[in-house]
């Protein structure tokens, strides 16, 4: 069994299965797990977190009955396989939105003989300044065939020279968003969890065409390049989604510990922007961003055997081995 650090809140939801059975939506209270495919006001045999998503507003008051009950059919959280909480729709991913990760990423890219650090940091820090002031979010799209389990192993592809780890805050979508103010975004995030958002560091930038800029798909969106979960824990149980400690550590060393704090737009904004282009739906998650200490800073980036540990405070905890991937279809494939 995983050891897992407190939950915000009385209980979660997650997705899970036993043995080989189908995986099905439950609720996380301790070290027990309802299934909630056995309470009669949800029950039914395609029951997913997804759909709960779809129901939160006259879900979430039953969830809050069950986990103050012993009826049901609980199991403990020790024999179950715990899954991704949810298969999102659409993956909206925040780039460039912690200020410390963005300076040492400048720092990082500065080509040899360019600037002295210290100016790129001046420079890059005037930047994030003016763009808390003055400008907008910058968010991509990710794909949902990325996202793997919180325990289950992360696949480096054979063409992917620099895997690197970004852990971030992801808000999950209850009420379908659509153009709403920054004032009311946060009604539409029913929930909170932790995503690991991988990247191949060698392939953001296209070299052959560096006038189209950044290739977001080959970059991030290899199978298993996004670990989520544990759980979805109730945004009403997350007093300050802009006040928690985002912490991974390699091997047992911290490389990020960090506090959302340090975000240049906080969730509410993120979640704003992205909805005056997208209709976000329930279950779809809106990436925040990573913080500082990635691979790229520490000049130690992601290998065969390694294991990362991944923590929000009040959101559990991901465990994530790395593999090579099996075969080796070539750089190119």
């Amino acid at each position: 069994m995983e050891t897992h650090p407190p939950l915000a809140g009385p209980f979660a939801l997650g997705t899970f299965s036993t043995g080989d059975g189908p995986a099905f939506p439950g609720l996380v209270t301790g070290d027990r797990v309802l299934d909630l495919r056995t309470l009669p006001a949800l029950g039914a045999p395609d029951l997913t977190t997804r759909a709960l998503l779809e129901r939160w507003d006259g879900v979430l008051p039953l969830l809050r009955a069950a986990a103050g009950s012993a009826e049901g059919g609980w199991a403990p959280l020790a024999g179950l396989r715990v899954h991704a909480p949810v298969e999102p729709r659409q993956i909206l991913q925040s780039g460039a939105n912690y200020r410390t990760h963005v300076i040492d990423l400048a720092v990082a890219h500065e080509p040899e003989g360019g600037r002295p650090a210290e100016q790129v940091r001046a420079e890059v820090a005037a930047m994030m300044d003016r763009r808390a002031a003055e400008d907008q979010p910058y968010v991509f799209i990710g794909l949902p065939s990325s996202v793997t389990g919180p325990y289950d192993d992360v696949v480096i592809p054979s063409w992917c020279a620099k895997p690197d780890w970004e852990l971030e805050l992801a808000a999950v979508i209850g009420r379908p968003a659509f153009r709403v103010p920054a004032g009311r975004a946060l009604e539409h995030v029913a929930a909170y969890t932790i995503a690991n958002d991988l990247t191949a560091r060698e392939l953001v930038f296209r070299r052959d065409m560096p006038e189209i800029g950044t290739d977001w798909l080959r970059a991030k969106n290899a199978p298993t390049f996004t670990p989520l979960g544990p759980y979805l824990v109730p945004s009403e149980f997350v007093a300050d989604p802009g006040d928690l400690r985002v912490t991974l550590k390699l091997n047992g060393e911290a490389m990020q510990d960090e506090s959302t704090k340090d975000m240049i737009f906080d969730v509410a904004r993120l979640v704003s922007y992205a909805s005056q282009t997208v209709e976000l739906l329930p279950g779809d998650l809106v990436l925040t961003g990573s913080p500082a200490g990635n691979g790229m800073h520490w000049g130690r980036l992601l290998r065969p055997g390694d294991v990362m540990e991944g923590t929000i405070t009040g959101l559990g905890l991901q465990r994530n081995r790395c593999v090579a991937e099996a075969g080796n279809p070539g750089r190119d494939a």
